[in-house]
């Protein structure tokens, strides 16, 4: 077994807590769906914001997906000139024995964009 990462975005609605949590909640069931990934196998997550988003941590929806006893970190990223604004990205490490190939990333709504090369949904 191995630790493995599933990487995952999506943009929030506004800078409210709501629209925060309801994106994060969003994205983190399309990686759980997706990847049939139980909440056992969960290592960590990273979140981390758009600088424009401050009203409410997204780890309080992974929290509230039972995910009590998963170190949990949220951070800001850089502010680069023409980034994506509204963006809520993850990083889950779980613990696996499937092959890279096998992780299917999530990028939704105006995130998707990020990465073209993955969308599925």
């Amino acid at each position: 077994m191995v630790v493995r990462g599933i990487r995952g975005a999506i943009t929030a609605a506004k800078n409210e807590r709501g629209a925060i949590l309801d994106a994060t909640a969003r994205l983190l069931a399309e990686i759980v769906r997706a990847n049939d990934l139980a909440p056992d196998m969960v290592a960590a997550a990273f979140f981390t914001t758009s600088a424009d988003l401050n009203a409410a941590y997204p780890a309080e929806a992974a929290r509230a997906r039972g995910w009590t006893h998963v170190p949990l970190l949220c951070s800001h990223e850089m502010d680069v000139p023409g980034g994506l604004a509204a963006c809520v990205r993850v990083l889950v490490l779980f613990n696996t024995d499937r092959t890279p190939e096998d992780i299917r990333h999530i990028y939704l709504d105006g995130a998707a964009a990020l990465r073209p090369d993955l969308r599925s949904i």
